[in-house]
């Protein structure tokens, strides 16, 4: 089982055929993690078959945690810069919405190009970081001027989110197995598909409310799922990453890892800037 991010779904960090640690088969002389064997496919690890230390990373080339929080503050901060340039420039007109939902498309492109590419392109991933933070600017500033300060509250609530979920996660707390991981992918692709013929249902105008994803408190209970499926694709994202630094994995996949830490906090605030607002809308 996989993460949730196109890029991880499609190469984990472990390069072997499933999920990193998870689908390994138990072999001789290697180390098992929940009666399986996360060392027997992955080609980054085969020294720890033979009980020998690790090289150091630095001497090799291989991926660090340093090397994740550089490069995720690089991704994370050129959608910062995006949204802003965003918020400062474009005013709130229905062009600029069309301009928002153009960047989208451009970042979700980009996103599908970078996730089937056999290396990572830091080009390519910083382009859908400035894209995405277009999108992002322009409707956080639309949520703003209809309710006023929700933005910011909604970057608190992912901040806390993702605070929490590394927290739980460090603590021991959530074990990301292989049964946690095919239970959580199995109700994330159901909530895909839900909202998929949700929005069918908006556009062709059998639901003009929203449907699910109204500003009630069904849209409120949709939203909030939501935020813990994302909470969910952080624990995935963590364990890929903690396993690519284990099995040492190229430093050049620290961009894969930023790139699909971005793409979750990314679903984590948009989600949290639409349940801030239904509870604003309450008041």
């Amino acid at each position: 089982m996989r993460s949730s991010n196109p890029v991880f779904s499609r190469r984990g960090f472990s390069r072997d055929s499933g999920y990193a640690g998870f689908n390994a088969q138990p072999q001789a002389g290697g180390p098992a993690v929940g009666g399986q064997n996360p060392y027997a496919q992955n080609p980054y690890a085969q020294q720890y078959l033979q009980g020998a230390p690790p090289q150091a990373p630095a001497a090799t080339g291989r991926m660090t945690m340093d090397d994740v929080v550089v490069r995720s503050a690089m991704t994370l901060g050129t959608v910062v810069v995006g949204a802003a340039l965003a918020w400062a420039l474009l005013p709130v007109t229905p062009t600029s919405y069309g301009l928002a939902v153009g960047a989208a498309l451009i970042a979700f492109v980009l996103a599908m190009v970078q996730s089937f590419k056999r290396n990572a392109s830091p080009a390519l991933i910083l382009s859908y970081a400035a894209f995405e933070g277009v999108f992002l600017g322009v409707i956080s500033e639309m949520y703003n001027t209809a309710w006023s300060g929700a933005p910011f509250q909604a970057v608190l609530g992912t901040m806390a989110v993702s605070g929490a979920t590394l927290l739980v996660y460090k603590a021991g707390w959530i074990r990301v197995t292989a049964r946690y991981a095919r239970i959580g992918m199995t109700i994330a692709i159901a909530f895909v598909a839900v909202m998929a013929v949700n929005l069918l249902l908006v556009v062709f105008g059998v639901a003009p409310d929203g449907g699910l994803r109204s500003m009630g408190p069904l849209g409120a209970i949709v939203g909030i799922i939501a935020i813990l499926l994302g909470a969910f694709f952080l624990t995935l994202d963590f364990k890929q990453i903690e396993d690519g630094i284990a099995y040492g994995a190229p430093r050049e996949e620290a961009w894969l890892a930023a790139f699909g830490l971005t793409m979750t906090l990314v679903w984590i605030y948009v989600e949290m800037l639409r349940l801030v607002a239904i509870f604003s809308s309450s008041d």
